[in-house]
């Protein structure tokens, strides 16, 4: 702002200095040829009016004695009045010959024109003046040195001869360099003026940015996670006013933070507390619940139903209590990555052969899609086996009988699993939330695999440790995808997914053209429709859009209602 200031000022002084220097020379330009004009016209007519006088006085009256005054009269023209060449000419309509014309500089002489001849002649005894460009060198006219002048041409009356032009050719080079010294000076102090505009515009812009370069960079400090940084206060202007507000701002930002920090430590430390505690009670009941289980067929059928749903709701709130001590390690920092050398595709059949028997009961489709290339990178089998479950057990609770196609490709730089259903879908604002604690899409669907609502936002702090990314797409009534994108290094900054985030439906397995996910959306029987194209969410990773990707053809189809499924390639695994 400093640069910007200063050469906006120094642009502006430059143009009013040059406007005023430009005025002023012009000023003392005419001011100087004006002044010199009117010296010259009143010597001129003092000198031609003597010399009148003289010729008027003379008794001559023989050419001769014409001629012997003609010369008298040029020599005291000569030897009066300031620096200046003179000329006597016999004038051309004069009628009168044999007399000789005098000139004190002969080379001159063609600085008086005819056209000047004319008007002096027409001016009937008055005076005629005319600027003119003297030559420095006379012997060459054709140089490029010249001085200014001015020649004044009257006429006189001489016995006997008759009619003579008088002219008098006046230099005006002291005048020129009284001109040039003054412009000299002009220029010389428009640069100092414009220097002292520069220095008193950059002190003045320093003055006012300092204190907002200061406050910036308190700011970046102060984001950083310095929340002791403070302006200093100095004076009482509207900077050390600006800086007051500013310390008191980061003031209340700093108390308001640590009370929230506070508060969030108490809140992860109860929760931890709390799950720790548990622990034991649920120990104990676990253990009762066992030995009713074990007994139950010597119960009623009421009993034995109630002992039943105990030991699935205890199955249930172990899993919450691990889940809560696991966000706990993430909110605390403590989660730690364990990372090996693995193929991709092997921990995928592990998730898939786990959510397997639930597929069977809830009659979905498994497509798994793992390539004939080893897909390796560093990663925590253990957390990334708990991500695909999540993904795919989701997809399962949500494809409603249709297919799930769980996919597994790589590239130079990172190794990705996209998790496909064709289900309910989800709607904008639920993809937005998808990755929320305890959120679910639909308050009312039920839970058949017990979940606890923290699945997908374990599975997205997995992603955020291993420095990848986990993305959801969602469109109503056509399904939903989810991809998990991680680095086949440590310290790789992803830039894209080797998958799209969106793939065409398989048509031919059970599912008509329409469900793809660029067939266009129909409104339904209320009159409401849902977006053509939902944006993906990652729970604040950075997002890559999704590209192009060819639908694999030819990898099987499903069968028809009762039949065996049809054999397919080596690259995909399916499991009903």
């Amino acid at each position: 702002m400093q640069l910007r200031v200063v050469t906006s000022a120094l642009v502006v002084g430059v143009l009013t200095v040059g406007a005023l220097g430009a005025y002023l020379t012009d000023s003392m330009r005419d001011g100087l040829y004006e002044r010199r004009a009117a010296e010259i016209d009143l010597e001129s007519a003092q000198s031609t009016q003597q010399a009148r006088r003289t010729l008027d006085a003379s008794p001559a009256s023989t050419a001769t004695e014409a001629q012997s005054l003609l010369f008298d009269l040029f020599s005291l023209l000569q030897s009066t009045g300031s620096s200046r060449d003179v000329f006597l000419w016999q004038s051309g309509g004069s009628g009168t010959v044999g007399f000789l014309d005098q000139s004190t500089n002969p080379q001159l002489a063609d600085l008086v024109s005819p056209e000047m001849r004319e008007a002096t002649v027409e001016a009937d005894g008055g005076q005629f003046l005319q600027s003119v460009a003297i030559p420095v060198d006379p012997m060459r006219p054709e140089s490029s040195g010249v001085v200014p002048g001015i020649v004044v041409g009257s006429t006189v009356e001489v016995p006997v001869a008759g009619t003579y032009e008088l002219y008098y050719l006046y230099d005006l080079q002291a005048d020129q360099e009284t001109l040039r010294f003054l412009q000299s000076v002009l220029l010389v102090g428009a640069l100092v003026l414009l220097a002292l505009l520069v220095g008193i515009t950059a002190l003045v812009t320093r003055q006012a940015v300092l204190p907002v370069r200061q406050a910036a960079s308190v700011a970046e400090r102060l984001a950083d996670g310095r929340l002791d940084e403070r302006l200093p206060v100095k004076g009482h202007d509207e900077m050390a006013s600006l800086a007051h507000s500013f310390n008191e701002m980061a003031q209340s930002l700093q108390e308001q933070i640590g009370r929230m920090e506070e508060l969030s430590m108490l809140q992860r430390r109860f929760v931890s507390d709390v799950s720790h505690e548990l622990r034991t009670p649920l120990t104990t009941i676990r253990m009762a619940s066992e030995v009713l289980h074990s007994s139950r067929e010597e119960f009623d059928p009421v009993s034995r139903r109630s002992t039943e749903l105990l030991q699935a709701q205890l199955d249930r709130f172990e899993d919450l209590l691990a889940d809560l001590l696991e966000i706990s390690r993430f909110d605390a920092g403590a989660a730690v990555l364990d990372a090996e050398r693995r193929d991709l595709r092997d921990v995928v059949n592990a998730a898939v052969d786990h959510a397997a028997p639930l597929a069977e009961r809830k009659g979905v489709w498994l497509s798994v899609h793992l390539g004939d290339e080893p897909v390796t990178a560093d990663i925590d089998p253990r957390r990334v086996e708990r991500i695909v479950r999540n993904l795919v057990v989701n997809a399962i609770e949500h494809a409603e009988e249709r297919p799930v196609e769980i996919t597994v490709d790589g590239d130079g730089h990172a190794v990705a699993v996209a998790v496909r259903d064709h289900g309910v879908g989800m709607t904008a604002d639920e993809v937005q939330h998808v990755f929320d604690r305890f959120w679910r899409a639909d308050p009312a669907r039920a839970r058949t695999t017990g979940g606890t609502g923290l699945g997908l936002a374990i599975s997205l702090e997995d992603a955020h440790l291993h420095g990848g990314w986990l993305e959801a797409w969602g469109r109503p009534g056509r399904g939903a995808s989810f991809r998990l994108t991680l680095p086949r290094r440590a310290g790789i900054r992803l830039q894209s997914s080797p998958l799209p985030l969106v793939s065409e439906a398989v048509v031919g397995r059970g599912l008509p053209a329409e469900w793809s996910a660029d067939a266009p959306v129909v409104e339904d029987v209320e009159g409401t429709a849902g977006p053509a194209d939902l944006p993906s969410v990652t729970g604040g990773i950075p997002v890559v859009l999704p590209r192009e990707h060819d639908p694999h053809p030819g990898r099987g189809a499903e069968p028809g209602p009762g039949a065996d499924p049809e054999p397919v390639s080596t690259d995909v695994q399916e499991a009903r």
